[in-house]
């Protein structure tokens, strides 16, 4: 659902940074209050299994569509609506900027379709409840079908928005509606599957990692000591990066397919100076466009970008857990004066 900077007039955009910007700080100042450091390397293991598998693109049966997942029903699950949020913004800069997925003055609204809805109305309005008296596979797989569908179609819903308050006349408000929901209703019950199938696996493995989960019960010992809970997710990233995303579907996904169906293109032109600077911009910073070495078809590009982009990812987390000081060493009491 990474929408290009065409879609999008630069007043628009400009709003969505500033919502986008405003959710992004208030998420750091409640990082700072959890002050939990054991999430540094869940962000970033988690970010980059998020940019791996997004990668992913499967096919919608019978719609010539393809899905791939967004990814902040899940991190968030995991990790909280705030940092989850802080999460899904470092994997949507480095797709932005290394790889030129999504346009650069369309970030702020990438950020809020695919980002703030996950991160916050999944876990906050669906995950949180059914889970407050302790989590089960079934209440996973309700909580991860639910939220992602719910969180999906407002994501879509939102691009419709934006499109008809930037003056997209080549996409019609209620006709491309009309097309973006049923398309993405489909790809948020398979992005629930998948987001069911990982966290219950960490429950199975590390239950103590799921968020608000069984905050007043006893939470069961898992199978799986922390560590190798990360090194397991960081190993199933690897994979889907470097391997199982040379398989991924050739479809368009549900934004580019609803484009395509209303407007018989998945591009649009823009012409101005603000869109011929974000392009300029991504030019230099894209090393890997559309996640493939430049001026070459090799499916090694795509193997090099998936493992390059979800290791760039952990050191963006990790850089910027310290750069913004989101976790404080806690201060041991003092022996002397007690």
């Amino acid at each position: 659902m990474h929408m290009a900077d065409a879609l999008v007039a630069p007043a628009v955009a400009g709003t969505m940074y500033v919502l986008s910007a405003s959710a992004a700080t208030v998420s750091v100042k409640k990082v700072r209050e959890e002050n939990d450091p054991k999430k540094i390397p869940v962000m970033g293991v988690m970010g980059a299994f998020v940019f791996a598998t997004q990668m992913l693109n499967f096919t919608i049966p019978g719609t010539g569509s393809s899905g791939h997942l967004c990814g902040g029903m899940m991190l968030s699950a995991l990790l909280g609506p705030y940092a989850g949020f802080l999460t899904m913004i470092g994997v949507l800069l480095v797709q932005c900027l290394l790889f030129a997925d999504g346009g650069l003055l369309a970030l702020g609204c990438n950020i809020w379709n695919m980002a703030f809805y996950g991160c916050f109305i999944g876990a906050l309005l669906i995950w949180k409840p059914i889970m407050k008296k302790g989590a089960s596979r079934a209440k996973i797989a309700l909580a991860s079908i639910l939220g992602c569908v719910l969180t999906l179609q407002l994501g879509a819903f939102s691009v419709t928005l934006e499109t008809l308050a930037s003056g997209v006349t080549e996409l019609p408000f209620s006709v491309f509606l009309a097309t973006m929901q049923p398309i993405h209703l489909a790809i948020g019950f398979v992005e629930g599957l998948i987001t069911a199938a990982v966290l219950i696996f960490v429950h199975e493995a590390r239950p103590e990692l799921l968020w608000g989960v069984g905050e007043s019960t006893e939470v069961k010992e898992g199978k799986l000591s922390f560590k190798n809970t990360i090194i397991v997710i960081a190993i199933l990233a690897a994979l889907a990066g470097g391997i199982v995303s040379l398989f991924a579907s050739a479809f368009p996904d549900g934004l580019e397919w609803s484009m395509e169906q209303v407007a018989g293109t998945t591009e649009l032109e823009a012409d101005g100076g603000v869109y011929d600077t974000a392009a300029g911009i991504q030019d230099a910073t894209s090393l890997l466009p559309d996640y493939a070495f430049k001026d070459s078809e090799s499916a090694a590009g795509t193997s090099f970008s998936g493992i390059v982009g979800s290791l760039v990812v952990v050191g963006v987390m990790v850089g910027a857990s310290y750069a913004f000081r989101l976790f404080k060493k806690k201060e041991e009491p003092d022996s002397a004066s007690a």
